[in-house]
């Protein structure tokens, strides 16, 4: 019996073997999407910017076609709409360096430096 059991062990040793080169060499690598992630983050923040001051401008033509106080309207929509997307730029740059924090490890101290003194 004892040479059945080498054989089999034997078998699946090689076929273990077998299996992790074949998963080797099929397994995709892994790669950080944090890059596109930061990139679509920034996109995000801009269009937050250039869009606060559109609604804004428009709000403020708007208020200047109704009311007849041409450029007052126009202007404190402007204004009001800038306000506006750099309030929701930070809240949303805010919200990202929250998330940044929780997800985050310490860095790790360095074990040995020159220029301390003992």
């Amino acid at each position: 019996m004892a040479p059945d059991n080498d054989a089999r062990e034997e078998a699946i040793k090689r076929l273990d073997e077998r299996a992790a080169a074949l998963g080797a060499r099929t397994q995709r690598p892994t790669t950080s999407h944090a890059g596109e992630q930061a990139v679509s983050q920034a996109y995000r923040i801009i269009a937050e910017l250039i869009g606060g001051v559109l609604v804004g401008l428009a709000a403020g033509f708007i208020v200047d076609r109704v009311l007849n106080t041409t450029p007052w309207g126009l202007i404190g929509g402007v204004l009001l709409g800038f306000a506006l997307s750099i309030w929701m730029a930070r809240r949303t740059a805010n919200r990202l360096m929250a998330l940044a924090k929780q997800g985050s490890e310490p860095l790790p101290s360095v074990p040995f430096d020159d220029d301390e003194e003992p």
